[in-house]
């Protein structure tokens, strides 16, 4: 059986009270009735259990969530999944808030990170813009104990504490290796749509998707990037245009945002559906497009997922505990219009 704190009191001769101020590492306890109980402690083994002292006192774990403010169905989702969260506040013992900083701002996300410092919450998880200034400031908190987690978006290279996401350069492949299966001998020209170059995610699927085109699929030459700032607007225009433009289009490749304004441009072309299109994440709007055959196949990752990821690592770094890696790793799940669910 596992030691308990009557074991350290016995061994140590002292009472309960003492050795919950050692534990607690509070005053009023003698230089050398502290040594009696730390030595009861070491030579009995005891492990103490944070999370169950926590829940005995009550402890509420206050956390923020950073999302960018755009008109990203995605990100629209995850901001659902928060609010489910916070729902179950009462009995995961959390207080979670949720602002937004204008999408592919480094200068809004580092003022953010910058005024939550000031209020100490618990933990906080954002998605990330990859800039050297975000980099530093996120450094720069960690280093003033505070638990951080980037959420869909890392943020590599700095001291965050865990990236709550998919492999985003398997994705990339794995989106690459799909289009030119289903492409099969034909040659030409993919177009290829995004958010912002400014985000981890999408510039690490294009390294991915770029890699294994060049390897394995030489006829298939990728067109510039359209970043249509997760704009459903400029998403279309960019998309209608490429294609009116280059005849020789044969696939396109949505790396994540824009995909209303993408299924748009793509049914306006509907006289034409020689075009093979993989995308990124499953909404109301991408099922429906799979459903019709305008999109043939979507890469998604569970929101739901990694909102509970970033809460149980955030929480646990807080108390000083061990993450365990296998559960929280986010699966990248392949959706054809076949299977649903």
């Amino acid at each position: 059986m596992r030691p308990t704190v009557h074991d350290i009191a016995a061994a140590a001769g002292v009472s309960l009270a003492t050795v919950d101020r050692v534990l607690n590492r509070r005053p009023g306890v003698r230089h050398v009735t502290r040594e009696k109980v730390e030595t009861a402690i070491r030579q009995l083994g005891y492990i103490r259990d944070v999370a169950a002292a926590n829940l005995a006192k009550g402890r509420t774990y206050p956390l923020v969530f950073i999302l960018p403010a755009s008109d990203n169905s995605f990100m629209h989702g995850l901001n659902g999944e928060i609010r489910q969260a916070i729902l179950r506040s009462a009995a995961e013992r959390t207080d979670i808030r949720t602002i937004e900083v204008p999408a592919f701002d480094p200068a809004a996300l580092v003022a953010m990170l910058e005024e939550l410092s000031r209020e100490k919450p618990c933990g906080v998880a954002m998605v990330a813009t990859d800039a050297p200034e975000v980099c530093a400031t996120v450094d720069k908190l960690v280093h003033a104990g505070f638990p951080i987690v980037t959420l869909v978006s890392d943020l590599t290279g700095s001291l965050r504490h865990h990236y709550a996401g998919v492999d985003n350069i398997a994705a990339g492949r794995t989106a690459a290796r799909l289009l030119g299966r289903f492409l099969g001998p034909r040659k030409g020209e993919i177009a290829v749509l995004a958010g912002s170059m400014l985000v981890r995610d999408h510039r690490e699927r294009l390294e991915g998707f770029t890699a294994v085109m060049a390897e394995e699929f030489p006829d298939l030459a990728i067109l510039p990037v359209l970043e249509g700032r997760d704009d459903p607007e400029i998403a279309h225009m960019l998309v209608a245009d490429a294609l009116s433009r280059n005849a020789g289009i044969v696939g396109v490749y949505s790396l994540g945002a824009g995909n209303r304004g993408l299924i748009r441009a793509l049914k306006e072309k509907a006289v034409d559906r020689t075009l093979t299109v993989i995308a990124h994440e499953l909404t109301v709007h991408t099922r429906a497009a799979l459903i019709d055959n305008t999109i043939d196949a979507i890469l998604n990752q569970d929101a739901g997922h990694e909102v509970r990821s970033a809460i149980r690592v955030l929480k646990a770094k807080a108390d000083g505990l061990p993450v365990i890696d296998a559960q929280e790793r986010i699966r990248l799940d392949i959706f054809l219009k076949d299977n649903l669910p």
